[in-house]
């Protein structure tokens, strides 16, 4: 691994993501099996509260690890407050995380089993921190909400993002994705499970406050598909490499809290 590198393969993935990145070792790290039986019910912790009515997309990347879609946060127009958060925070970007063909592919599990994807709507405290920069590592700075995918019937509205897939096939691609409001992939129900967490991927920043719901939505295997055609690899790079199983595995919870 030269420099920072890092991927999901068998020479740059999770397990020796330590060697560059030594708080993947830390004591908050995602994602983790939650035990629904052994979370604790906090009496303090209200519903979750989604503002997302004014919220501006702007486009649609393939990073090399995932497709993101990215928001315009220079206000407050699209927040998620409530909950465990002490103050709205700010849409930044969401992504997902998924597996092969007929392979899991979610990041956090339920008593050991895993969903086929999960996506992630990615939120900064604006409140305290001047940048999403800055918020990425301070330890109340970013606030996750993750999203079960089950396999199941066609979801109406992820089709949105599944047909402009092709336009961000390789690595480094980037394409206006505008007037997409996320709120159309939320499950009927917010309840949630909550713990201090971490990014899942480089540099696995312990600054994450995650908002897990226990819902998951329902997408079909060809939705799916479709993220499966995405590459790893840019376009003038000879090996095309499917992008497919980018999920970091649970990590130990060392005494860490689940609250519902």
């Amino acid at each position: 691994m030269t420099g920072k590198h890092w991927g999901y393969g068998k020479d740059d993935g999770p397990s020796i993501w330590h060697q560059n990145f030594p708080v993947a070792e830390g004591d908050r790290q995602s994602p983790i099996d939650i035990m629904p039986q052994q979370a604790s019910h906090d009496p303090n912790l209200g519903p979750i509260v989604l503002n997302y009515d004014h919220c501006t997309s702007l486009n649609i990347c393939n990073n090399g690890h995932s497709v993101v879609v990215e928001f315009d946060d220079t206000d407050d127009r699209s927040v998620i407050l409530g909950g465990p958060l002490d103050n709205p925070y700010r849409l930044k970007q969401f992504h997902f995380h998924w597996g092969g063909k007929g392979c899991h592919g979610s990041e956090h599990t339920v008593e050991g089993n895993s969903y086929a994807s999960e996506l992630h709507l990615v939120h900064w405290n604006a409140v305290k921190y001047r940048s999403f920069g800055e918020a990425a590592s301070a330890p109340d700075g970013l606030a996750v909400l993750g999203i079960f995918l089950e396999t199941g019937d066609d979801h109406r509205w992820l089709h949105t993002i599944t047909d402009a897939l092709y336009m961000v096939k390789y690595k480094a691609s980037v394409t206006d994705f505008k007037g997409f409001n996320p709120k159309c992939l939320l499950p009927s129900s917010l309840h949630y499970w909550t713990y201090l967490g971490s990014l899942t991927t480089p540099p696995l920043h312990e600054s994450v406050t995650w908002i897990v719901l226990k819902e998951p939505i329902a997408v079909s295997e060809r939705q799916l598909g479709k993220f499966r055609m995405l590459l790893f690899t840019g376009e003038e790079e000879d090996q095309r490499i499917r992008m497919e199983n980018n999920f970091r595995p649970p990590q130990p919870l060392k005494g860490r809290k689940n609250l519902q």
